[in-house]
């Protein structure tokens, strides 16, 4: 029973069936790995160790009744950005620290009905923002593949805690590529799907526009599971869209390799900053799916120069509009004996709130303001809708995008990028958020320092069944996947 954190999704699911282990054991053989390793990559904010263990009990009974869902028993951990009833859900922030959610985010409340165990909440950047979950209250997270780097971020934790088996599968989120980055940093496999297709009710808010949630796993077939768990319409969410869910795991092989038209847009492959071995690594995957029977086309994305200016206005205004209600008056932090209501205001916000969070906050507030607002905001908005329709226009003559998530592999921990330097590092993952799309990470090796390297492919609306077969047929004929850091090797 040592090696139950090297089981796939499916092969926890069968075990459990078939009564190989409990889920009783399958949470406790976790937990010890927690308490054992996570002090080394500091993945978890909260540990729910014994709700965990009475979750895992239900789940038994319901699997020794014959009346289970396929995922009943298995465990994972949830984002801290996700509310859960009962447990502090602090979105990274000193401002939440205190804060014990009412009620259950949606994708929460929907892998609780599946029986899913819930291990804990894990660290992320300040309310979603950064690319490397330093930005946290709380601390950094350790990258499993070296613990002095960045595991990535914003879903910096819940990369960390999958890469170094500390839980079988994660939820993550993603504004403008919170998933798809530490996916590539840590060698995991993560969607960020349509805009619309999972719930962002009880999703604590950055920018309402762009922020989607999403799996974290070793493979896209372990994504399809969780996927089918937490997709599909909620009424609680008016942006959620009400269209009918596929079977993502019936679907793993329902897209043929052979004849898929891969485009490969000449501008991404010509960004400044991109790394020598992401771009040997990124080329030896596609000529891998060329082997594989698909065409690689090359495409014009005219836009790509203006991503992260056009994100860097729109984010940070909607981060603005969404974070004013952290007043210190109705819940969260707030300062100690404060003169008059203009005082509690002002030191309950700059006392809670993060360097990076305010930073934000100041740019969108600048940019939403009388006589800005035209000028910028308007704007952008504008320059968004020209980006999805370079999108648009590209799937017309090709079935997915190719490109690397990240231009770069993982950093130190403490390399004080500059904030422009950092916003430069989400090149190739902003626009699928400002158009809407879905997108997923795949491993594809390591750089030269033996840190992961990631190819992402972008897909027209609604294809994620595409690119979860697409990622599975490759990941059947490669074995980056199944790689191990060293942490992840260690027994409980």
């Amino acid at each position: 029973m040592t090696d139950l954190h090297r089981l796939s999704i499916r092969e926890l699911s069968e075990g459990l069936k078939q009564a190989q282990f409990s889920s009783r054991e399958l949470t406790e053989h976790y937990l010890k790995r927690i308490a054992k390793i996570d002090a080394k990559v500091k993945s978890y904010v909260t540990v729910t160790a014994e709700q965990a263990l009475v979750e895992a009990d239900a789940a038994d009974a319901a699997i020794k009744s014959g009346n289970a869902h396929a995922l009943a028993g298995i465990p994972l951990a949830h984002k801290d950005i996700f509310c859960t009833q009962g447990i502090k859900t602090t979105a990274g922030s000193k401002m939440l620290d205190n804060f014990i959610s009412p009620y259950d985010a949606t994708v929460v409340a929907k892998a609780k009905a599946a029986g899913l165990v819930t291990l804990g909440k894990v660290n992320m950047d300040e309310f979603a923002m950064g690319s490397t979950s330093e930005s946290s209250y709380f601390g950094a997270t350790g990258n499993p593949w070296a613990l002095d780097h960045v595991p990535g971020g914003s879903s910096g934790g819940s990369a960390a805690a999958v890469a170094a088996d500390l839980a079988p599968i994660a939820t993550g989120t993603d504004t403008g590529g919170s998933i798809r980055q530490p996916a590539s940093f840590c060698g995991l496999t993560g969607l960020k799907p349509t805009y619309g297709r999972v719930s962002r009710f009880g999703m604590i808010a950055y920018a309402s526009s762009l922020d989607q949630g999403g799996p974290m796993a070793r493979s896209a077939e372990d994504c399809a599971y969780l996927m089918n768990v937490i997709a599909g319409h909620d009424a609680k969410d008016s942006t959620s869209v009400d269209k009918e869910v596929d079977d993502y795991v019936a679907n793993l092989n329902g897209t043929a390799v052979k004849g898929l038209r891969i485009g490969i847009p000449k501008q991404y492959f010509n960004v400044a900053g991109l790394d020598a071995d992401v771009k040997t690594r990124v080329e030896e995957s596609l000529k891998k799916l060329e082997e594989m029977g698909a065409t690689l086309v090359e495409i014009d994305l005219n836009m790509t120069e203006a991503y992260v200016p056009t994100y860097y206005l729109i984010a940070p205004a909607e981060a603005s509009s969404n974070l004013s209600r952290y007043d210190g008056v109705r819940y969260g932090y707030r300062c100690e004996n404060p003169k008059d209501i203009l005082d509690l205001y002002k030191r309950s916000r700059s006392e809670g709130f993060g360097a990076e969070v305010q930073r934000r906050i100041l740019i969108g507030t600048y940019a939403l303001s009388a006589g800005y607002y035209d000028a910028y905001y308007v704007k952008a908005q504008k320059v968004r809708r020209l980006i999805q329709q370079d999108f648009l226009k590209a799937f017309e003559n090709v079935d997915v995008i190719a490109a690397p998530s990240a231009p770069t592999t993982a950093y130190k921990i403490g390399a004080n990028l500059s904030p422009t330097e950092m916003y430069l590092g989400d090149i190739y993952t902003l626009a699928v958020n400002l158009a809407g799309l879905p997108a997923i990470n795949a491993p594809v090796g390591f750089d030269k320092d033996s840190l992961p390297v990631g190819l992402q492919l972008i897909g027209n609306y609604w294809s994620e069944s595409q690119l979860l077969s697409i990622v599975h047929q490759y990941q059947q004929n490669t074995d980056w996947h199944t790689k191990r850091a060293a942490i992840a090797e260690e027994n409980a």
